[in-house]
């Protein structure tokens, strides 16, 4: 599976942002899916993540109300709508897909597929 995220961009504290995540190679159904963002000199941390079927999602406390998860099977492609941006959401947004132990993972070590990042910078 290819992954390739998109949607990155620099807006204004309270803005919103839809990043996408587009596969090739191979069918999303078949994985649950994650979105992971990275900080300068810091690990890969969880974000959100969705079910394969799309039926159960979960997100990391900081963005929990303000993120949303959703994905497209039509599109093979999976999203991260993030409303009322923060400062502290500038990072570099990283996709993910996994056949995982339960329906979706906060666990980076669950997920074989990453696509190649896509910055997002908010700025006060």
């Amino acid at each position: 599976v290819q992954l390739q995220a998109s949607g990155g961009g620099l807006v204004l504290a309270g803005d919103s942002l839809r990043l996408s995540c587009a596969a090739s190679g191979r069918a999303l159904s078949g994985y649950a899916m994650g979105w992971f963002r990275q900080y300068p000199g810091n690990e890969r941390q969880f974000v959100a993540a969705i079910s394969r079927l799309g039926t159960m999602t979960e997100y990391a406390a900081p963005v929990k109300g303000r993120f949303s998860i959703s994905r497209d099977a039509a599109k093979n492609s999976v999203y991260l709508h993030m409303n009322s941006l923060k400062p502290e959401d500038t990072a570099v947004y990283y996709c993910a897909a996994g056949i995982v132990a339960s329906s979706r993972s906060r666990e980076l070590d669950e997920y074989a597929y990453w696509g190649q990042g896509t910055q997002v910078t908010v700025s006060s």
